[in-house]
């Protein structure tokens, strides 16, 4: 078996791929660099980030699937499932082998992964755009804090860009220890190293701007009123809203936070 090794990026898988390609290597496995060391078994080749050769793999791509299957591709790869590389690559090498369009054939099980995986991270992009509460600190950048169970931080960036155009913001991923900041004229990346009661949220009220207490107020003034206790329905609640989520959403934090004082 040869261990072919990538730096975690999506060009680098990419690249891993087309090198599997150029060195002929019959049965690959391909690991993250962070990994190696647990799964060095057989040969070693690392796969240096190559621009041109993860296009190449891309270009071709395009040219065989539709554009959604290009996307499911990188969703599945966002998932961060363990061994989800060697999926993608059993899944491009299915595609990619015949003159036959092979993309919707789900009686292969990596079409069929790649497929049912896509989805669900797609569907906890979507959560995390309804879900996200932004927290205004003292330098009048808008915080938030999420977790989500995939890495969907590249997928919601464009949504807040357009959304909060007008407004410095900062989405962070406590379980990655990165985030994507927006300054007004892009969006880009950032790795942070937080207090860890900062990076749980516990301790966020040190840096609130001091409008940000009226605001909670006023908000759980209206989340009261429009709560009508008669037609509570919790199963359907945690349904559309699941409990995961709770700890960083700001009106589960003012109810919890009030029912305390009471």
């Amino acid at each position: 078996m040869d261990v072919v090794v990538y730096d975690g990026s999506f060009e680098g898988l990419l690249t891993a791929v087309f090198e599997i390609y150029e060195y002929k290597f019959k049965y690959p496995n391909i690991v993250q660099e962070k990994t190696v060391q647990s799964s060095a078994f057989g040969d070693v080749h690392f796969a240096d980030v190559d621009a041109k050769k993860s296009e190449r793999v891309l270009n071709g791509l395009k040219q065989r699937i539709s554009a959604r299957s290009v996307n499911d591709i990188y969703r599945a790869f966002l998932s961060e499932i363990p061994g989800i590389e060697n999926t993608i690559y059993r899944y491009i090498k299915y595609v990619m082998g015949a003159r036959a369009l092979r993309e919707h054939d789900y009686s292969n099980p990596d079409v069929l992964m790649v497929r049912d995986v896509s989805n669900k991270v797609h569907r906890e992009k979507h959560r995390m755009e309804a879900f996200v509460r932004f927290q205004l600190t003292k330098d009048q950048l808008y915080f938030a804090i999420v977790q989500p169970d995939f890495n969907v931080l590249p997928l919601i960036a464009s949504h807040f860009e357009g959304r909060y155009a007008d407004q410095r913001w900062l989405i962070y991923d406590q379980r990655r220890k990165y985030g994507i900041y927006y300054d007004l004229e892009s969006v880009s990346p950032i790795n942070i190293t937080f207090n860890e009661d900062l990076a749980a949220g516990t301790a966020i009220h040190t840096v609130y701007d001091e409008s940000e207490e009226l605001y909670q107020s006023l908000w759980q003034q209206y989340f009261s009123s429009v709560n009508i206790a008669a037609r509570k329905n919790t199963k359907l609640h945690i349904r559309h809203m699941p409990k995961r989520y709770w700890k960083f959403l700001t009106e589960k934090q003012i109810i919890q936070r009030s029912s305390r004082s009471s």
